[in-house]
């Protein structure tokens, strides 16, 4: 620009001096100011300017006057620099815009697995059997067995088959069954023993709750042991009240059900405390002529061994 500048002032100077014209460049065969064309030979009767200069009205590149000039040390580049362009986003112009992929859904958080225990395991056994996935009695223990009804029960859904229940697969289950009832909750046995009735609570006594399923054998207001037990059917009933052992029998067999009756402790007629291999096998879905069933060998055997007759016995709800 600088000297684009001067190049201006030396032509006033010279126009001044020699009456030259200042032209634009490119302007040689056109027609000046005041002047016809501007042929080789000029016309007849017109005077020319000694002088000529063309003035460049824009800085010539260095380059040969191709492309685009670099205004900071004018070095000419023969094409415009490609700049990088930003990537736009969903609409611009700077291409096609990338979708991130769709980050997995969360797991849902797990309630129980195998080894999980307790009232809360009971009940998703329970529910399980009431839509036929598991057929064993609650437990109160998450197995093996558990666990595959969970897995099957989910796979039938199109749930994660993974056989841990989950926050989902619980809800899935609560919304297709019933609340369990207590019976079905121990259905296998197991219930805890309620508060012990009043009269078992002094001397000898095997006392025996029929709401909770449950017999403790009892010493002086103090709980020995304590054992599920099973009773007697709608049609054959186990009689309540207050009764006295008056008979123990190791091996007895029943004269009227032909059925072995081992560790029979007769308290009411033919009804006995005995062990039961039906209860052990079948649990609550089956039921005695009368008679209290004990299916733990061992704890009824220890049992036998303590009571005498004569001691207390108290059949109550």
């Amino acid at each position: 620009m600088r000297r684009a500048v001067v190049g201006v002032a030396a032509a006033v100077a010279l126009t001044g001096a020699a009456g030259c014209t200042v032209q634009p460049a490119g302007s040689g065969t056109g027609q000046g100011p005041g002047s016809g064309p501007s042929s080789g030979s000029g016309a007849a009767g017109r005077h020319r300017s000694p002088v000529h200069i063309e003035v460049p009205t824009a800085r010539p590149s260095d380059g040969g006057g191709k492309g685009h000039g670099d205004s900071s040390n004018g070095k000419g580049r023969g094409t415009a620099r490609d700049e990088p362009r930003a990537s736009q986003g969903p609409g611009g112009s700077g291409g096609s815009a990338r979708t991130a992929p769709a980050a997995p859904p969360a797991a849902a958080p797990v309630l129980w697995s195998r080894g999980a225990g307790g009232l809360a395991v009971r009940e998703l056994q329970a529910r399980l059997r009431q839509i036929g996935w598991l057929s064993e009695g609650p437990t109160g223990t998450y197995g093996p067995a558990t666990e595959r009804a969970v897995r099957g029960f989910q796979g039938k859904r199109g749930l994660p088959a993974t056989g841990r229940t989950d926050t989902v697969t619980w809800q899935r289950l609560r919304g297709m069954t019933h609340e369990p009832g207590q019976w079905e909750l121990y259905l296998m046995g197991g219930q805890p023993a309620g508060a012990p009735d009043a009269r078992c609570l002094t001397g000898r006594v095997v006392c025996i709750d029929k709401t909770t399923r449950t017999l403790r054998w009892m010493v002086d207001g103090r709980t020995v042991s304590t054992m599920a037990v099973r009773f007697g059917t709608e049609a054959t009933p186990t009689r309540d009240g207050v009764f006295q052992v008056y008979w123990k029998s190791r091996h007895h067999v029943s004269t009227i059900y032909h059925s072995a009756m081992p560790y029979a402790m007769f308290f009411s007629g033919g009804q006995a405390v005995h062990y039961s291999s039906d209860f052990a096998a079948r649990g609550y879905a089956g039921g005695s002529h009368g008679c209290v069933n004990v299916r733990d060998e061992a704890a009824i055997a220890q049992l036998f061994a303590q009571v005498k007759v004569g001691d207390k016995v108290v059949v109550y709800w």
